[in-house]
Formats: C-alpha cells, structure tokens, sequence
C-alpha cells in the first residue's frame, strides 16, 4: 500500500472508533435534558401506579436487616473472622479499626486498606498480627489479582498479602 493509502485508512478507523464510542456514551443519564418516556407505557400510569398494579412503592424491609446489610467493611470482615478465623486471627482482627476497598473488586487489580490500631510501624508490635489480618483477608475475598495491605495507627505499614 501506499503512503496515501495508510493515512486515508487509519483517519477511516479513527472515525469509526469515534463514533462507536459516542454513540455507546450517550444513554442519556447524566444531564436530564431529554426525557425519552412519552407515554404511561413505560411502567408507570399517570397516578402514579405502575402497570402491573402495584402502587410503585419498594417492599421495604424492617430497619434491622438494612442496618446488617448496611454494616461497615471492618465490621463484616471482622464478622466473618468471628465466625471463621483461628483463635489468633480472632486476636489480631480485635485490632482493625477500618477496611477500604474491599467491596470494590474486578479482578484485575483490586487493592484493599486494612487499618488497624497497633503503633511502631513495620518494627513494632503489629507485623506478627498483620500477617494473621492479611492471611485472614484473603480467606473473606477472593480475587484473581489482589493486593491487601495493613496499616498501624498512624498510616505506616505493617504488611501485605495477596488476596
């Protein structure tokens, strides 16, 4: 091919690509400018009643099942250690004050924050049950490629482990 040939091809391809990725980018759910629901038969009638005749309300459930469902990273990890860890990981879990990013996995490269309270950095008293919290992390979540690292009280580090 000639010079001419590849520059005309690769600005078709760039188009292409261009207009695939605006055209998938354009659901209408960021501005609300337009409403694309013209009529009652979108699910909802004009009073309010959706069309299979239930009133549009969700089934709400009794505030303590949301208040489970609703717990904290630390607390169900530390829930799950309670119900399946080692006496020693129990021990060392007594320690986590806060967990991020465990909730938030694609498999591709996941990173979780265990924070916990013990002082002295990776010299301190913490690196022993860190590694009980990391081996403990890993058996709560399952990733292919994942990374959890914990923390002493001060943001210094104590260890890591895969997950």
């Amino acid at each position: 091919m000639g010079m001419k040939t590849k520059i005309a091809l690769g600005a078709v391809v760039g188009l292409v690509v261009i207009g695939a990725v605006s055209a998938n980018s354009g659901d209408g759910g960021g501005d609300g400018k337009s409403d694309s629901r013209t009529s009652a038969s979108s699910g909802e009638n004009s009073g309010g009643a959706k069309s299979d005749g239930t009133d549009g309300k969700s089934d709400a459930k009794p505030a303590e099942d949301k208040a489970v469902e609703k717990a904290s990273q630390a607390d169900q990890f530390k829930a799950f250690v309670q119900k399946n860890g080692t006496a020693a990981e129990k021990d060392a879990i007594a320690h986590v004050t806060k967990v991020q990013g465990a909730d938030e996995q694609n498999d591709i490269l996941d990173a979780a924050d265990v924070y916990t309270d013990f002082t002295g950095g990776i010299m301190g008293e913490g690196t022993g049950p860190a590694n009980l919290i990391a081996s403990a992390f890993a058996d709560w979540k399952q990733s292919e490629n994942g990374l959890v690292t914990v923390y002493d009280a001060d943001g210094e580090l104590l260890g890591n482990g895969e997950f």
